[in-house]
């Protein structure tokens, strides 16, 4: 038997939605905070299964972790052991690679199967390995793991030929210890990375430039514990907004970064949708004027999020005329497409790009969840259409949205869960 989502379309979403600490800084967190020498507590962790995967691993190194309530976590690696990790936790979670950069930071040592995750074509490490090897690391791969090794890190000079997210956050936590100054250049921009160099900072790191192209990190002897608090998801965020742009009557999304989430809410506003902007909030509004059509060009940070192509493209089938998406980061995230002319959509893709024709109708239909932001996609395909879609593979949609369930049903929609025959 699997357990499916089935969301009984066409009834519109009205109230308050909170949204809950950022997925994407909380996989890296997480593994941060083995660099310490003292306990760490992290609040507003997202109730998500991702989350649950690294507590299994943490708890295989030997770190205590204690939920002291639905969102505080108590991480606690002062008797941990640096051992190889190869348990199938690791393959569900492509997060888990920061354990390389925490681990080898730490101990000089590590040794971690390949890591897993959403497929979204091809996916490579290494402008990890290579800032690894810079910063002085031996780097083997055996029997599909790769085993780290230095006897002494030493800060230098780094340029990532990509600016990419997981690179940036996992040399800056192999570097925290290294001897000297470590300069990364085009380094990533993004919230998340912020997040976690504020963490290591009060942990007593010395990470300069964070938001710039730019980090320098000064190595320290030490890291002690601290008190730090997530900040908001902006996926997450981006994703009820887009709900509410489809389907909401009077709709406010609160606990929110605004600025976060400045390329997406200009888009929106392009195609028509009638919102106020707050400096926590996002409140939308039900408008009878049709919708727009529009490009979107995915970026690295501040621009256009790929985790939020997939979800908009769902909103795009209800403007008027022919929408294009065309994704710079992940050239194959397009799986959502197919899933969708299944409920209707007329939708053409020609990689790198995606050719939405609208305005169409969409129906309920027996639907897969390919990816996390795919199962989002779909989520909010179903809540527009006509009678009930049922969602296939919704592991990845629990792997990355806190409550949804107790969420959507707070503000109308009509969703559950049942088991059915494979």
């Amino acid at each position: 038997m699997e357990k499916v989502i089935k969301i009984e379309g066409g009834h519109h979403l009205n109230g308050t939605v909170r949204i809950s600490g950022s997925k994407n800084a909380t996989v890296a967190l997480i593994p941060a905070c083995v660099l310490g020498n003292e306990p760490v507590t992290i609040y507003g962790v997202p109730n998500i299964s991702d989350v649950q995967s690294l507590i299994v691993l943490l708890n295989e190194l030997g770190v205590c972790v204690e939920k002291r309530d639905e969102e505080t976590l108590y991480i606690d690696p002062t008797h941990m052991e640096n051992i190889p990790m190869v348990s199938k936790a690791v393959s569900k979670l492509r997060a888990s690679y920061y354990f390389m950069g925490a681990l080898l930071g730490k101990f000089g040592h590590a040794e971690i199967k390949m890591p897993g995750g959403c497929y979204l074509g091809p996916r490579p490490i290494d402008l990890h390995l290579k800032g690894f090897e810079a910063l002085g690391a031996d780097i083997q791969y055996e029997n599909g793991c790769y085993i780290l090794d230095a006897k002494e890190l030493k800060g230098t000079n780094i340029f990532l030929d990509i600016s990419s997210v997981g690179a940036t956050i996992n040399i800056m936590m192999a570097a925290v210890y290294a001897k000297g100054r470590t300069v990364i250049e085009n380094a990533a921009r993004e919230p998340e990375i912020i997040d976690i160099a504020t963490l290591l900072n009060k942990m007593g790191a010395r990470i300069h430039g964070m938001g710039t192209s730019t980090l320098v990190i000064d190595g320290v002897d030490y890291l002690k514990g601290c008190i730090h608090e997530i900040i908001p998801d902006r996926i997450e965020a981006a994703t009820y907004v887009i709900m509410a742009a489809a389907m909401a009557n009077d709709m406010r999304i609160e606990n929110i970064i605004p600025q976060h989430l400045e390329a997406i809410v200009m888009k929106l506003q392009e195609v028509g949708i009638n919102m106020e902007v707050g400096s926590d909030f996002i409140h939308v509004f039900k408008s009878d004027k049709p919708l727009k059509r529009t490009e979107i060009l995915t970026k690295p940070y501040p621009g256009f999020a790929t985790d939020v192509q997939q979800p908009f493209t769902v909103l795009l089938t209800q403007c008027e005329g022919q929408s294009v998406v065309t994704e710079t980061i992940y050239t194959e995230r397009f799986k959502h497409c197919a899933e969708l002319n299944k409920m209707g959509a007329n939708i053409d893709v020609h990689t790198p790009s995606a050719f939405i024709n609208g305005k169409t109708k969409l129906h309920g239909s027996k639907v897969t969840a390919t990816d996390l932001r795919c199962g989002a996609g779909l989520v909010i395909a179903a809540l527009m259409a006509d009678g009930v879609t049922e969602i296939h593979d919704i592991y990845h949609i629990d792997r990355g949205y806190d409550n949804l369930d107790g969420k959507l049903a707070h503000l109308g929609a009509k969703m559950w869960r049942e088991e059915v025959e494979d």
